[in-house]
């Protein structure tokens, strides 16, 4: 179909000389990374990103996940032998003890428990297998170039991903306000049936504490996949988030990452969701224009020195009928002629259709307020 354009917003940056953002030169001491803008998902340093390593726990990104899409934070969750036997980090789970959903996630996001991974697997899909193939669906979904064999990342040929993935993953689960929540505890503490003492949970993410303005993260270490690290921060507005894979120095390197990301680059909004975006022409309506509102914000982190503008498509133009609040059009960001970002546009008000009963109607009304008055 024919696209309608309605206007070009010429409010593009434009400065002199070549952007200073770009990462030629800038690399860390790792197998793969990426560090993207939260808001856009945009790239904005990558490393070997489509490179599929393994990934060790920050596999428990998409456990929690898909545990928060599929459950209630607090349903119970019991342990089975399956989950007590699993080696590596633990939460140490009896057979048959339970904890809510939200403690669980506790013990699988802070202190890392393949305990708690399995316990949750099963309680979401019945089988550590029957999880894994719904992590590798969801992965699908979310165009995350990563493939699952379990919900806590011990080394099993095939299980990897890659640093895109993860952090594409990572950004849809910080849409989810419990997942924020939690992945930002420094510490807390979990029941402990059957001890006198209770679980007390410290989060492996040191950024937390050392970082400016971090919001979150998992580590993950395993033989084969060496140090891996899934970071986030925001600083006056934007929000970063980066991945490290088999690198020794990951938190130092995460810094750097971060460093460049804040120095580099700021956060452009040129539309608010509810903004007025513009108007555009009506076909056959009983008013000739509309104005155009943003769903959702407009909003990208943008360069230093990086050119960028609005576009605003209606694809076929709008008729009449228009309902307030109807789809009639997109507006898109596009940062050095890429697209980046996108948001709906909705109708403002109502325009009814121009035709002999609207007529007959609008006639009839004003009549009928003569006579009232």
């Amino acid at each position: 179909m024919k696209k309608f354009i309605c206007m070009l917003l010429a409010m593009a940056f434009l400065a002199s000389g070549a952007a200073s953002c770009a990462s030629e030169g800038f690399s860390v001491a790792a197998k793969g990374a990426v560090l993207i803008d939260a808001a856009s998902g945009r790239v904005l340093f990558g490393q070997n990103e489509n490179a599929r390593y393994p990934m060790a726990s920050t596999t428990k990104i998409m456990t929690a996940l898909l545990a928060l899409e599929n459950c209630a934070l607090d349903e119970e969750v019991t342990a089975s032998e399956n989950a007590n036997g699993v080696p590596g980090t633990s939460i140490y789970l009896g057979v048959g003890e339970t904890l809510t959903m939200e403690q669980m996630l506790y013990g699988l996001l802070l202190r890392s428990g393949n305990d708690a991974a399995v316990a949750i697997a099963e309680h979401v899909s019945g089988s550590v297998a029957d999880f894994a193939a719904l992590m590798n669906k969801r992965a699908v979904e979310l165009d995350a170039d990563a493939h699952y064999e379990n919900p806590h990342g011990l080394d099993a040929d095939g299980h990897e991903a890659s640093a895109l993935a993860l952090a594409r993953i990572f950004r849809q689960a910080m849409q989810n306000e419990d997942f924020r929540r939690i992945t930002g505890t420094k510490q807390t503490t979990i029941p402990w049936i059957g001890n006198e003492f209770s679980r007390v949970l410290t989060n492996k993410n040191r950024l937390l504490t050392t970082y400016e303005g971090a919001t979150g993260g998992k580590t993950g270490y395993t033989s084969d996949a060496g140090r891996c690290l899934v970071f986030s921060a925001k600083r006056e507005g934007m929000e970063l988030i980066g991945v490290v894979l088999s690198c020794p120095s990951w938190f130092e390197e995460a810094e750097r990452m971060l460093d460049y990301g804040f120095e580099n680059y700021h956060l452009k909004t040129p539309l608010v969701s509810g903004q007025t975006a513009c108007e555009t022409a009506v076909w056959d309506g009983m008013a000739g224009t509309v104005a155009a509102v943003a769903e959702t914000d407009l909003c990208a982190a943008v360069g230093n020195g990086e050119t960028w503008r609005v576009e605003y498509d209606f694809p076929g133009g709008v008729h009449a009928p228009v309902a307030a609040g109807q789809a009639i059009g997109t507006a898109t960001l596009y940062v050095e002629n890429a697209p980046v970002a996108e948001t709906k546009l909705l109708a403002a008000q109502s325009v009814e259709r121009r035709d002999l009963a609207s007529a007959l109607k609008r006639l009839l009304t004003r009549w009928a307020l003569l006579f009232q008055s």
